[in-house]
């Protein structure tokens, strides 16, 4: 048995299980099977390697894109650049990081690119905000990050008005904020500025609109949520775990 899987603390509205369960059965990969691993604290890792030695290779979730790189073996130039990994390869018990979320952000946002699209607002402070940042940094669009807790050369959401939104016309949301089951929850923006001409992004996939989207929506914004992303994600984590 080839056995694969997703670590988080919460992760009973997972993707990436359906995903490649569906994956297996429709393209007749035999012998695999992918599982759900939640974890209260990432020490317990350790512990989960140990219980499954089958294990070849997993995705890693919210919280714990960060805290995972301590226990790499060896990591990718993306994940030694940003500190956050998102994808494993396990090998006779060493762990290899990688990070599939820049490659999944810029393939999935590139396409949808307008010319005024040059400057970006990044909700959000985690792992995966790394991710987005490290990826607008190599498509040469300029960013910031906005944060509760606003560290120097960042934004506090207290900021955000209608001068900055008239400059930033790329929004990017990071945070679990709208993701299911709270799906009345956004990020505290002044929605009220948004205009046709901004681009909303939500990396969450679940619900479809999120609050964030359908509010930029509602402004004429464009939208797209994390839903493309996520299968790019996927299929780069199977070629990890299979071509190394």
């Amino acid at each position: 048995m080839r056995r694969f899987g997703l670590i988080g603390k919460t992760l009973k509205h997972s993707f990436s299980k359906g995903y490649f369960t569906t994956k297996f059965q429709q393209q007749n990969i035999g012998n695999c099977h992918y599982e759900l691993f939640e974890l209260e604290s990432i020490h317990q890792l350790p512990a989960l390697i140990h219980t499954y030695p089958d294990l070849e290779g997993l995705n890693v979730t919210i919280p714990y894109k960060e805290e995972v790189t301590a226990f790499l073996e060896q990591k990718s130039e993306v994940v030694h650049e940003i500190n956050a990994c998102n994808c494993i390869h396990i090998k006779e018990g060493k762990l290899y990081g990688f990070n599939t979320d820049v490659i999944g952000f810029k393939t999935s946002l590139q396409p949808r690119l307008q010319s005024h699209h040059t400057k970006a607002l990044i909700l959000g402070s985690g792992g995966a905000a790394k991710a987005v940042t490290y990826a607008l940094n190599e498509m040469k669009i300029e960013s910031v990050v906005v944060s509760r807790r606003k560290k120097f050369n960042e934004l506090g959401y207290e900021d955000i008005d209608d001068q900055i939104l008239d400059q930033y016309k790329l929004i990017i949301n990071t945070t679990p904020l709208g993701m299911y089951p709270n799906v009345n929850d956004d990020p505290p923006i002044p929605y009220e500025y948004i205009t046709a001409r901004h681009f909303l992004f939500d990396l969450i996939y679940n619900p479809e609109k999120t609050s964030f989207l359908q509010r930029g929506e509602k402004q004429g914004a464009q939208i797209a949520n994390g839903r493309e992303m996520l299968v790019i994600q996927a299929e780069e984590s199977w070629k990890i775990w299979n071509n190394l």
